[in-house]
């Protein structure tokens, strides 16, 4: 008799009680709290995830309701229109199972009458419909008072939702950070007499609100909010205090605003052509790597990447953002296969209209790149950025975004500076918990007034990141390697100081630990070995603990 029955209806019991409680799902699962997950159920044909703790008798494939209902639906269809449309169980229902299954034979039945097809219904189903109902009018009630219930939540949650189209996604970082080591980091040459680190422990703060809206499903508009207070470990540029001489101790996600609350991101994306071609466009706050691959997934992002500036990924992006934010339109061309190219224009200063200012006129760059993956282990990528800045643009010259030595940033001075970077880019995980991976970078610049001088400036890095070490969740980062460094520098009138007097080098070592979906914690320390490329200068250590909240 149990073998008839699930043929006819085609489908098992633990996957009739899906269907049927689909509509009610949530209000079933209070009813009975160890039953499977609905959508679990509705996927799976193991009898072994269905575990039935009802407290009241089950309805055995022998009682006349369970053969009442087995009748009732195979004339009225009560459960047709299933995915798979298959079933194999043998096993009884609980009540409030049978109860679901009940319930949609009344609806249908209901149907046929509300659609003038009542004389498609039987006297006797009707008495039959009506005994059913009766021996499980507990049942019932409990399953339509949920129902109700639940579409007064739903209906409150309606009335009540931030937005229809919009989804809040944020992040927060409490930061306990310090350098140390003896002195600050002078250039090589220099003349001044070396002042302790300030090395007093901070703790400080950042918080990003991002508010992502779709129009027509494919696109996105991203408003971002941020307020932050996090100390930048470096020489002191822009009227900061000299914390540590230098550049290369800066951590990934520092700068302050005072935690004043500001819009520092606004872009819009979508497909031009769908699958194939996808365009961004950045009013303001753009930066090249939240657009394109970067290579480094483990420890891009600043949130819970690397803990410095260096270790994220590869200077050429920063290269290719004049002063961090501005405007910028990036075209990816992503056709089906291992290839995709990227193209981009980015403007420092497009707001104003000033001589030397301006969408095309101030200081911008133009980025090709691409982006080869010939399996799902291996990344590789090719990039090219073509920059141009000048000493209008906030923050002056800086042609790596305040990474490597201060000569490297800033060969000729504050004096206009066109250059050509070129970046490889690797990342490979011979198997899943293991990603390999690094940059070269090679950069040639130019000084665009005064005397003809040239610079030639290279860098490089490796990292390995281990996953799921200690725990599932954690990781374990070692970044190495040698931030942007002038190795030739000619014309009259250049100082060429990170020549011959050592060469700067970049250890980090951090451990990501996961202490729940929404909260990372990750200690670490930064180790810089010759600061500024001056072997005089005593090694600077940067310890950090940061810990980050998700929601």
């Amino acid at each position: 008799m149990t073998n008839s029955f699930w043929n006819v209806l085609k489908v098992s019991p633990a996957v009739l009680a899906a269907t049927l409680l689909a509509a009610n799902s949530a209000l079933a699962g209070e009813a009975n709290e160890q039953i499977t997950n609905v959508a679990q159920l509705s996927q799976s044909d193991n009898l072994g995830q269905v575990t039935s703790v009802s407290q009241f008798s089950d309805v055995q494939p022998t009682d006349w309701a369970f053969q009442a209902l087995q009748s009732l639906v195979e004339r009225y269809g009560c459960i047709a229109g299933y995915p798979n449309g298959t079933y194999r169980g043998n096993r009884a229902l609980t009540r409030y199972e049978f109860a679901a299954g009940l319930n949609a034979c009344l609806d249908r039945v209901n149907e046929l009458i509300a659609t003038a097809t009542a004389d498609l219904v039987t006297k006797e189903d009707l008495a039959t419909l009506q005994r059913l109902q009766e021996e499980f009018s507990a049942e019932l009630a409990t399953l339509r008072g949920r129902v109700d219930a639940l579409e007064a939540r739903t209906a409150e949650l309606e009335a009540n939702q931030f937005s229809t189209t919009t989804k809040l996604v944020g992040e927060a970082i409490f930061a306990l950070a310090a350098p140390f080591g003896d002195e600050r980091a002078l250039p090589a040459g220099s003349t001044a007499t070396p002042q302790d680190i300030d090395d007093n422990v901070i703790f400080a703060n950042r918080v990003r609100l991002n508010l992502y809206s779709s129009f027509s499903g494919s696109d996105r508009l991203q408003i971002r909010l941020q307020a932050r207070n996090i100390t930048q470990f470096d020489d002191g540029g822009g009227g900061r205090p000299n914390v540590t001489g230098t550049n290369q101790t800066r951590l990934g996600f520092d700068d302050s605003n005072n935690n004043e609350v500001e819009i520092d991101r606004l872009n819009y994306e979508f497909n031009l052509v769908k699958d194939v071609v996808r365009v961004k466009i950045d009013a303001f706050g753009s930066q090249p790597w939240n657009n394109i691959n970067a290579f480094s997934p483990d420890f891009s992002s600043s949130g819970t990447g690397a803990i410095s500036r260096y270790g994220r990924f590869s200077s050429i992006y920063r290269a290719a953002a004049p002063n961090g934010t501005g405007a910028a339109l990036t075209v990816t061309l992503n056709p089906k296969g291992p290839i995709t190219i990227s193209g981009a224009y980015q403007a420092s200063d497009p707001a104003s209209p000033e001589q030397g200012r301006g969408l095309f006129n101030g200081s911008n760059a133009y980025v090709g790149q691409i982006d080869f993956k010939p399996s799902k282990a291996l990344n590789l990528g090719f990039t090219y950025v073509r920059s141009y800045q000048n000493n209008l643009q906030t923050g002056g010259v800086n042609l790596f975004g305040s990474e490597g030595s201060l000569l490297a940033i800033r060969p000729f001075g504050n004096t206009p500076t066109s250059a050509n970077h070129y970046g490889f880019q690797a990342n490979f995980r011979p198997v899943d918990k293991i990603g390999i991976g690094g940059w070269v970078g090679y950069s040639t610049a130019q000084a665009e007034s005064g005397a003809d001088r040239d610079a030639e400036i290279f860098y490089w890095a490796a990292n390995l990141a281990i996953r799921d070490l200690g725990k599932e969740g954690n990781t374990l980062g070692v970044i190495f390697g040698q931030p942007p460094r002038v190795t030739d520098l000619d014309g009259p009138g250049t100082n060429n100081t990170d020549r011959g007097n050592g060469t700067t080098y970049h250890l980090e070592g951090l451990y990501k630990i996961k202490v729940s979906d929404n909260i990372l914690v990750t200690p670490g320390v930064l180790v810089i070995f010759n600061p500024e490329n001056n072997d005089n200068n005593d090694t600077i250590y940067v310890g950090t603990l940061r810990t980050t909240f998700s929601f």
